[in-house]
């Protein structure tokens, strides 16, 4: 369990300055609520795999060992420092700890609980669609979850520099709950280069480092990468370590010892002594430390069992240390907390390599209702096991900052689209036509539409056809930055302007990101109670490299207009790597993605003006429009409303 470097341990500030630090209220109300939300998030899973009749005689499954982990650190989130407009992504396997504490808040049924993981019950991972409006980000696939907080903090900064959310409102924090093997994931690393271009604030990234993942152990020495990463991207770094218990044992004789031992023991060990228990640390530890007496005097100050208890202090376990780091913040930059934890944590499960699948079985369910005193037919009673009473831990959940009335999920108002600004040529191609019409509604004033319109790529901007919107209406960018090349008076046909009213958000070449990007930007009518337009351009054959993140992003219900051009065989002079041959499946293919290839241009006007409201329908969906650079000659008619209808539904009769 290696010390990090250079990161400061945060248990460390509060062995310094605790005192008066945490309310000695909140630490016995979190404790009570930390056991509850720990048994009913693990009884939630047990009733699905071993009480629930089953037809088909298939493992429900769930990660009973995974949401130990995250019982403290979520419940000190969600009933003491969460405020309303802060957002949650939930890691995907600490679901039931999730709908546990739902169920505290009045906002989650035994029912739902009761067919957990199946048709109609609380889902294995939170799900905006399926769970409803407690669920602020969808997670799994594992990594998109974390990522997307940095878009949506991104996309936060949008609005507010453009004056569109509320004035004075104090900004929400984009919270991630990432296990520590998410960290394994790409596409984490590209969102962090990517967003730290735009200099984001207001993210947390809390981890769970248990040090375990599904096949194995973490290595040793990862997080010292992964500090330096953070930190050189600008992130605060806070590691929680050790409890309150572990520094008082540190500064009695033989302390010192002590915590060299547990900077140096291996992970595989210390794990597999947390599942063997007090007299195997006991004799570990005078095993590996021989002849220090001190150090022998200290652990004899301790049975067994409170020797266990003792050496699993961790500080992600440890209530007062996690709320002080939560306090520790110093600014709005993003922060990673680093939080050491045991998975599986006060469960027969702990410790145990094979604890990420593993399930509590009847008899171990027996002594763990038992260690919780909970009775036989109350396990889902509110007050069954409290130490304290009902109406107290009420009043207190009651009064949590985060539990608001109003609904997480907001509203925006429809906006009125009008007739795409469309001008026939005797030849173009779909990619032209469909720049030219962006171009022309940046230059439209006071038009809502245009107003709400944000484009994004990955580096392809230009190539893309994208150019003409991006000289109307700029980069987005928190500071103003001029065109250096225009100033110099170099000749361009780009005018890269950087300024906070700037509507074109700059990706490097990512297609995660831009997928990543366009959820969070395509949920802003929902997180953010504001409208927008996201369109995002790509080369068509490259959406396959971002297809987790797109599905991710439909998956959540974002609404946006992805736009794949070039394509087809206007990719022929680029080479076999860039052909593009199977995309027209993933369009057909995606739920929630309304796909569309047109051959002419008044098509591509009739499909971006039904799209736009499409975006918008309670009902709707995502576009996807596959475009060539191939020119044609331009059929000289006028569309009638049911000729936009036909070219929305399909096909038409070009000459009947």
């Amino acid at each position: 369990m290696s010390a990090q470097d250079a990161a400061p341990e945060i248990g460390e500030i509060i062995e310094a300055s605790s005192t008066g630090q945490v309310k000695a209220e909140d630490l016995e109300m979190l404790g009570q609520i930390e056991k509850k939300v720990r048994w009913l998030s693990s009884w939630t899973i047990h009733n699905a795999n071993h009480l629930r009749p089953k037809r088909d005689g298939i493992k429900v499954g769930g990660h009973q060992a995974s949401c130990a982990s995250m019982t403290t650190l979520m419940t000190a989130l969600y009933f003491n420092v969460l405020r309303p407009q802060d957002r949650v992504a939930v890691k995907p396997h600490a679901s039931p700890v999730f709908h546990a504490i739902n169920y505290l808040f009045g906002r989650q049924t035994k029912e739902k609980l009761e067919k957990f993981r199946s048709f109609g019950g609380a889902q294995s991972y939170p799900s905006r669609t399926k769970d409803g409006d407690q669920v602020d980000f969808s997670t799994g696939s594992v990594g998109l979850g974390a990522a997307v907080t940095n878009f949506a903090a991104l996309t936060q900064d949008y609005l507010r520099y453009k004056d569109m959310l509320p004035k004075g409102e104090v900004p929400g924090r984009m919270v991630a709950l990432v296990g520590d093997a998410e960290l394994d994931e790409g596409n984490i690393y590209e969102a962090l280069l990517d967003t730290w271009k735009h200099d984001i604030r207001n993210v947390w990234w809390v981890i769970d480092y248990n040090r375990q993942s599904l096949d194995g152990m973490i290595d040793a020495h990862l997080f010292r990468v992964i500090g330096r990463f953070f930190r050189a991207v600008g992130w605060n770094v806070i590691t929680i370590k050790y409890g309150r218990k572990l520094h008082e044992a540190f500064a009695k004789p033989g302390g010192k010892s002590l915590k060299k031992w547990l900077n140096d023991v291996p992970n595989d060990i210390y794990s597999a002594l947390t599942f063997q228990g007090g007299a195997a640390w006991r004799a570990q530890i005078t095993s590996d430390m021989p002849g220090d007496n001190a150090l022998a005097s200290l652990l004899g100050e301790y049975e067994d069992d409170a020797l266990h208890d003792l050496i699993t202090n961790l500080g992600g376990h440890c209530m007062e240390a996690v709320l002080s780091a939560f306090d520790a913040v110093p600014n709005d930059k993003p922060t990673i907390f680093i939080a050491y934890t045991v998975k599986g944590y006060g469960t027969p499960l702990q410790g145990h390599k094979d604890n990420h699948a593993g399930l509590m079985n009847v008899p171990q369910m027996g002594a763990f209702k038992k260690q919780n005193c909970v009775e036989d037919g109350k396990e889902w009673d509110f007050a069954a096991g409290l130490d304290v009473s009902e109406d107290k831990i009420r009043n207190y959940i009651k009064n949590a900052p985060f539990n608001d009335a109003a609904p997480r999920h907001k509203k925006a108002d429809v906006i009125t689209i009008p007739d795409m600004p469309y001008a026939r040529t005797d030849t173009s191609s779909t990619q032209e036509v469909f720049g030219k019409i962006l171009n022309e509604l940046a230059k439209m004033k006071n038009s809502d539409l245009s107003d709400r319109i944000v484009t994004t790529s990955p580096d392809v901007t230009v190539s893309t056809n994208l150019g003409g919107f991006v000289n109307q209406r700029g980069l987005f960018g928190r500071e103003d930055l001029a065109d250096e090349f225009r100033e110099r008076k170099v000749p361009s046909a780009q005018k890269w302007i950087r300024s906070p009213s700037g509507q074109h958000v700059e990706l490097g070449i990512a297609e995660n990101n831009l997928f990543l990007n366009l959820a969070a930007l395509g949920l802003s009518h929902s997180l953010f109670g504001q409208r927008l337009f996201p369109i995002g351009t790509l080369y068509d054959p490259f959406i396959a490299r971002g297809l987790d993140a797109l599905n991710y992003a439909c998956y959540q219900d974002a609404r946006f207009m992805v736009v794949a051009t070039p394509s087809g065989i206007s990719l022929a002079p680029e080479g076999g790597a860039h052909q593009s041959i199977s995309t027209p499946m993933i369009g057909m293919g995606q739920p929630g993605l309304t796909s569309f290839e047109p051959s002419f241009g008044d098509e591509v006007a009739a499909i971006m003006g039904w799209s736009f409201d499409h975006m918008q329908a309670e009902d709707g969906g995502s576009i996807y429009m596959r475009l060539s650079t191939k020119p044609l000659s331009q059929p000289e008619r006028d569309l009638s409303d049911a000729d936009k209808s036909d070219i929305v539904s399909g096909g038409y009769w070009l000459r009947e």
